[in-house]
Order: structure tokens, then sequence, then C-alpha cells
């Protein structure tokens, strides 16, 4: 790869540039069915994917991905946290890192490097020396009071995605308050709604990305 094709890396040295997009959200709330549907929307508007995935233990996402034939399986990698998975997005962020630089390296076509987080409680957040972007994932089947209890993902978050809404319904979460209430603590910060199964609001989130980070400096 030519040097300007480089930019410095948070820890210091060069890597490959790439926009660097975070997903996180509690267990459940659709985080991989949401890179499901964003890889090939993503690739329907020209960007060239790569995706790490973490788990604490286990590889389970990145074989789901692997398997699914949606991307090359080797553009996905597969990171073992072996504790907390906010731990390896926020507190040391160093195995994501080369992780998505490795990806880079590999693929320098790629545009967008998806980093999905592990699991976790309303609590998790992205460091920035990993991410240029973090979007946050909550679904109806939670109840529909969850943006009102604040957690740092919902309010800190440069994008809130409230999914499944598809089971707001039976559940008997009403959707407009979920949305109402996410946008009164997130002070405006944006708010989208999906459901990753019939694709609803997939084509403006990726709108919402190339307007925020993969077109940012156009």
């Amino acid at each position: 790869m030519a040097p300007d094709d480089m930019t410095e890396s948070s820890t210091g040295g060069e890597k490959p540039a790439a926009a660097r997009v975070g997903i996180g959200g509690p267990v459940g709330s659709g985080k991989t069915a949401l890179i499901e549907a964003l890889i090939p929307a993503l690739q329907a508007r020209g960007h060239e994917v790569v995706v790490v995935t973490n788990d604490l233990v286990t590889r389970e996402d990145a074989e789901r991905l692997k398997r699914g034939g949606l991307i090359d399986p080797e553009r996905v990698a597969a990171v073992e946290t072996g504790a907390c998975p906010h731990t390896a997005i926020r507190e040391d962020p160093t195995m994501n890192i080369l992780a998505a630089d490795q990806l880079v390296w590999l693929f320098p076509g790629a545009s967008v490097v998806l980093i999905e987080s592990g699991g976790d409680n309303l609590a998790s957040t992205f460091s920035l020396d990993l991410v240029d972007y973090w979007l946050f994932v909550i679904d109806t089947a939670d109840g529909d009071d969850i943006p009102r209890k604040k957690g740092p993902g919902i309010v800190r978050s440069d994008l809130l995605v409230i999914n499944k809404v598809d089971l707001a319904p039976f559940v008997g979460a009403d959707l407009e308050a979920m949305v109402r209430d996410a946008g009164l603590v997130r002070g405006g910060r944006p708010v989208l709604t999906t459901n990753c199964k019939t694709g609803q609001g997939i084509a403006e989130l990726v709108a919402r990305l190339e307007h925020d980070v993969l077109f940012a400096d156009a």
C-alpha cells in the first residue's frame, strides 16, 4: 500500500485509512442481524466492508457471518475477549485495534470496518481510540422504558438504533414513546428505528453513516 493511503493510528503508528464503526448493545438486541442487513446495503453503495466481532469465549457471531454468504469469510475476524465485553472495546481495545488493522492490511480497498461488541448491558461504550463513530442497538422486546434508563450507550452513542420494531405490538411496547423518550434523553442526537427481517430503516441507517462518517471529510 502506498504511503499516501496511510493515516496515523491511535497507537502512534501508521494504519490504512478506513472508517471504523462500533456496534454495541445488550444481548439479543439484534446487533449481528443488523450487521447482516448492513453488509449488502453498504456494498450496494460501493463500500467495501470488513467485520470484527467480539465474544466472551466463543467465535459464534463471526462464524454466523462467515456461514451466511453475505461476505467473504476472510473479511471477518473474531476477538475472544475472555472478560466482560466492554473491556475490549473501551478499557483496553488493543486486540480490536490489531484485528481491524490486520483486516484493512489484507483488504486495502476496505472503506468501512464494522466492529461488533459482545452483548452487554446499557453501560457499554466504545473507546474513541478504536472507532470513529459508534451506534448502540436496543430493541422493543426489552420494554418501552429502556430509553428512560439513560445508560451511557443510550445517551452517549453517536446514533441510537431501536430495533425489532415489528415486535412492539406483541410485547405491549409503545414505539412512539420509545422514540420520543430516546430523543429527549439524547438531547437531539439521532435515533433510528429498524426491522432487520424486512430491511425497514436500513437504507436510512446507511445514509446516516455516509453523512456522519463515511463521507464526512467530503
